[in-house]
């Protein structure tokens, strides 16, 4: 059995610790069961954010008249969309591939891989059910997650249904597309469809969409989305069935109340789950919650001694920005000794949806009953260059504790995504609310609608009438 300095599962963020494994001279493997680069490049941010400009761009030329603009979408050619987006990230997971295979002192296994023991792993081979087994006294598991589709929906194994894996990689455009959930992927996913030429119908158990984001958000995202979809919300999927070719969702209120949707594809986007039960974590050892996510402390180590866990699989966030963060830290701690405790300040995250949204820190329904905050908003029609956009109702809105501690930080509107940064780098530096208010912007940038949610909020108001 083959011995190495420290096992990397998973390459996705893992990728990087193997690299870093490798630059440290440590003897390093790397175990993936897909192409590198893991769901972001491959399922998820990278083609979904490709995919989601050129909707960004048709629904801009569609809506371009009410800026006394002359303009028309004649036609998308979804399949060359769609190919163009899968060939430039398949292109750049294969070339990760070939530098991996390259690497002196790093063993690349493109293999299904699991634990058989605390650190031991088998990957499969082409000899036989058992393949190659190899230890190591450390191991790193960065085994992301998949899309989830939960039991409570009856008929998934005779229905055909498509997760956003194959969302992303269609070659032929639905005329009716059904989703079911509401969250940040159908919100995504849907505008993207939507703009293509999809009728879209949602179907989402929350009241409002996105209904982990500050409420005002959400409601504001809800209204933009119903003025452009058929939303069905506050409504259970019970049951998908196939009749003819025409997919069927039966979904049930609360109340009792019962509907069927129809449509020519069906997509299920009710959240993702972790990968601890394909990486047998349990025969290692490695205690999981109740939702299966590896537990661990804050310097990312799990309940097993040598093993640490990070990104999706271990949940403390899931998004590709955290698990990048970390990955410094498992750096530090597994491969250069340190004990760094894991921070992620500033941290943010963003809805691609039309309209955007961007959040860092907590919502305002969050906040203890006990907790003293103000909270200010600024409307995008409040701002010079705010006002020049096309009207989608947006604001920001900051939350503010009695010391001046940015509590949190929301928005929904264009450019939602960008002008987050602004608040988590300043939150990153320790600023406060009235360092933002103060701050001078550029202007009319976009930005000041953050900064005068802000001014709001600290009563710190711009000079005239």
């Amino acid at each position: 059995m083959s011995e190495y300095d420290i096992i990397v599962l998973g390459g996705g963020t893992g990728n990087a610790v193997a690299n870093a494994s490798v630059d440290a001279g440590l003897d390093t493997a790397l175990v993936e069961r897909g192409r590198l680069g893991g769901t972001c490049l491959n399922r998820g941010c990278n083609p979904t954010k490709k995919l989601i400009h050129r909707a960004d761009v048709a629904e801009s030329i569609r809506h371009a008249d009410e800026l006394g603009i002359d303009a028309s979408v004649d036609g998308v050619e979804f399949a060359a969309i769609v190919d163009d987006v899968i060939k430039t990230v398949t292109e750049a997971a294969e070339e990760k591939a070939r530098r991996a295979r390259n690497r002196s002192g790093l063993t690349f296994y493109q293999a299904e891989g699991r634990f058989v023991g605390p650190h031991t792993v088998e990957v499969d081979n082409n000899n036989g059910p058992r393949g190659e087994r190899f230890t190591a006294e450390k191991i790193v598991l960065a085994g992301g997650s998949r899309p989830m589709v939960p039991d409570s929906i009856d008929g998934t194994d005779e229905t055909p249904y498509l997760t956003s894996d194959e969302a992303l990689r269609l070659d032929a455009l639905p005329d009716r597309l059904v989703v079911v959930g509401g969250g940040y992927i159908a919100v995504e996913l849907s505008h993207f469809f939507s703009q293509m030429g999809s009728d879209v119908t949602i179907v989402g158990h929350g009241d409002v969409l996105a209904d982990r984001e500050d409420a005002a958000i959400a409601e504001r995202l809800t209204e933009a989305y119903r003025e452009k979809h058929e939303l069905h919300l506050g409504f259970e999927a019970t049951a998908i069935a196939d009749e003819d070719g025409e997919r069927i969702v039966t979904a049930e209120s609360e109340g009792g109340e019962e509907i069927d949707v129809r449509g020519d594809r069906l997509l299920i986007a009710t959240g993702r789950k972790p990968n601890s039960d394909v990486w047998n974590v349990s025969a290692a050892g490695i205690e999981t919650d109740g939702k299966g996510f590896v537990e661990t402390d804050e310097y990312l180590r799990t309940s097993v001694e040598g093993v640490y866990a990070m990104g999706d699989i271990a949940g403390n966030y899931m998004f590709k920005h955290s698990g990048d963060k970390e990955a410094k830290y498992v750096v530090e701690n597994a491969i250069r000794g340190n004990e760094r405790s894991v921070e992620y300040p500033g941290m943010a995250h963003a809805i691609f949806g039309s309209p955007q949204v961007a959040s860092l820190g907590r919502a305002e329904d969050d906040l203890d009953e006990d907790t003293d905050y103000e909270v200010g908003t600024c409307a995008y029609d409040d701002t010079a260059l705010g006002a020049a956009l096309r009207d989608q109702g947006g604001f920001a809105k900051a939350i503010v504790g009695n010391d001046g501690e940015v509590l949190g930080c929301h928005v929904v509107g264009p450019e939602a995504s960008t002008m987050i940064h602004e608040v988590s780098t300043a939150v990153a530096a320790g600023a406060d609310a009235e360092q933002i208010a103060e701050t001078i912007h550029v202007h009319p940038a976009i930005s000041e609608v953050v900064q005068g949610a802000f001014r709001d909020v600290c009563d710190v108001a711009p000079a005239g009438l």
